[in-house]
């Protein structure tokens, strides 16, 4: 099943100049949606994860299913304001614009292992911001996946020594 058939492209949204990569049509296909949470299983079926840590909105979708599908905990990172009880945050940077992430102040444990999932990985921002969230309560980080990875921006490199596993690749 080509996945990417399943994305798709919105030119300059949210703002002039970018291309949005639009995941609902993949959402809304029952075998794609299938096959994609099944594919971040398979490559993290050994990880040792505990927790799947994932920012909102679209970060939620697949990190909570895949939690679901992995027996795993999830925890929401989610923007200022949203989250009910304390919170510990982040700013940080976006292709276009900047941003902060926020997570309850008793989300994670020290020495926990996490999983980190997004839908997208463009320049690295939103990753980043919750890789210094992950780190900020000593938890370890044993893998990042997402769904879509934009290679011609090279958001790899702002995700440290962690790498980034992703099941669609786009150059």
């Amino acid at each position: 099943m080509d996945l990417r058939q399943l994305i798709r492209d919105i030119p300059d949204y949210p703002k002039e100049g970018i291309l949005f990569f639009d995941i609902t049509p993949l959402l809304g296909d029952p075998d794609g949606f299938r096959r994609a949470i099944d594919l971040l299983a398979e490559r993290f079926a050994d990880s040792g994860a505990t927790k799947i840590v994932a920012a909102e909105a679209r970060g939620f979708i697949f990190g909570a299913a895949l939690a679901y599908k992995m027996g795993l905990g999830f925890v929401p990172v989610r923007k200022p304001g949203k989250l009910p009880y304390k919170t510990v945050s982040v700013s940080y940077d976006l292709e276009y614009g900047s941003d902060t992430l926020c997570m309850h102040e008793d989300a994670l444990l020290r020495d926990e292992k996490v999983l980190v999932i997004d839908d997208l990985l463009a320049t690295g921002g939103t990753l980043s911001g919750v890789i210094d969230l992950v780190e900020h309560f000593g938890a370890d980080i044993v893998g990042i996946g997402v769904v879509i990875e934009l290679e011609f921006l090279n958001g790899k490199e702002q995700l440290r020594s962690y790498g980034c596993e992703s099941i669609l690749q786009i150059a």
